[in-house]
């Protein structure tokens, strides 16, 4: 949990999360405190990763602090400000409970506070690349084409940084790990967790991309890139294939007559990712319209790929929710990893583009609405 007027960007799970000071990384306000309460699993321990401790200097921290305590034993890490920073940027605790005050006085400068956390039962960290400052986790520097694996802590979304390249070609070197990895689909940004990937060779450019609520930016020439790999990817390589659809159907579909009375039917078979021409578009006011795939028989779905129809019109859809069946009388929406409420995917925001979503966890069904 966290309360008061400084708080910024804040997720916080029982295995992992991330926190910030308010306007990280823009100087934070005068006269604002936060407290956040962070509680593990009984038998676990907490690590804090110091992303970014940057707090007006002062003798003994007194305008500007950051102080850590386990409310059992007492204060036990800090006060830290500039002239008083964490001895190393990674703290293992021996609580599983520890409250993080950050408070500020009057002040000039400091970009604040950026921090996470995970639990013991998460030793292998890790998240940002060499050259990125301002994120939590530090990474080995592997040879190339080596996979390595590191934790990222919930919350990584939203943080301060950039990245460049897609899913398919992989990430400029210098992109912040986590972000690319919510990016790629390889994890959810409400849970965080393990990822596996390899430096490799660079590429010449990087494209951007649509995915997983996040921009990516179309980057240069790089000497090392990100390549992310699913775990069953290292079982199987076929799991990331994309899946062959037996059969379309839909809740209406569009009898468009041209100007020149020329039939033209925009009926749910024209839904296939490759078709040239004209898509699948529901009738013109229709009202909860649906696109059903068959995928012939059981299939673990990881994702969808959507893009609009350009053909003579510019046609896309912005967000959708998505439902899965395995005998198409029986449907149940798709929660995602939160498993509140449905999940609204973000889609297209042009006729021209792919946006790839991933589905995490993965949907296990015949059909898909």
């Amino acid at each position: 949990v966290s309360a008061g007027n400084g708080c910024g960007h804040t997720l916080l799970t029982p295995h992992s999360g991330t926190l910030s000071s308010k306007n990280y990384p823009g100087t934070y306000p005068n006269h604002t405190m936060c407290c956040w309460r962070l509680q593990a699993p009984p038998g676990t321990s907490l690590l804090l990763a110091f992303g970014d401790v940057d707090l007006e200097p002062s003798e003994h921290c007194a305008p500007s602090s950051l102080l850590l305590a386990d409310p059992q034993t007492g204060p036990a890490y800090g006060p830290y400000c500039r002239n008083s920073v964490p001895s190393a940027p990674l703290l293992v605790t021996n609580s599983s409970t520890v409250t993080v005050l950050f408070n500020s006085t009057s002040h000039r400068s400091g970009r604040g506070l950026l921090l996470s956390y995970a639990t013991s039962q998460h030793p292998g960290t890790g998240g940002a690349s060499p050259g990125t400052q301002r994120h939590p986790w530090d990474v080995p520097d592997p040879p190339l084409t080596v996979c390595f694996s590191v934790y990222c802590p919930a919350g990584c979304k939203d943080i301060h940084g950039d990245i460049w390249g897609n899913p398919s070609q992989g990430y400029r070197d210098t992109s912040v790990l986590c972000k690319a990895a919510v990016h790629a689909g390889v994890i959810a940004d409400e849970l965080g967790g393990q990822v596996t990937l390899s430096r490799e060779k660079g590429i010449t450019l990087y494209e951007s991309a649509f995915a997983n609520g996040l921009h990516s930016k179309r980057g240069s020439l790089s000497e090392k890139r990100l390549v992310f790999h699913k775990v069953c990817c290292l079982l199987s390589p076929a799991c990331d294939d994309v899946l062959e659809v037996v059969a379309f159907n839909a809740s209406s579909w569009w009898h468009e007559v041209d100007t020149l009375g020329q039939d033209r039917a925009w009926v749910a078979e024209r839904a296939a990712l490759s078709t040239t021409g004209h898509s699948w578009a529901a009738e013109p006011g229709a009202e909860a319209a649906w696109l059903e795939l068959d995928l012939g028989t059981r299939r673990n779905v990881t994702g969808i790929i959507t893009k609009g129809s350009s053909e003579q019109h510019d046609y896309y859809v912005t967000s959708y929710h998505v439902s899965s069946s395995r005998d198409g009388k029986n449907w149940r929406p798709y929660r995602g990893s939160s498993g509140q409420e449905d999940k609204v995917f973000e889609g297209n925001a042009d006729s021209q583009g792919e946006v790839s979503n991933a589905f995490i966890p993965p949907i296990v069904a015949r059909y898909v609405r």
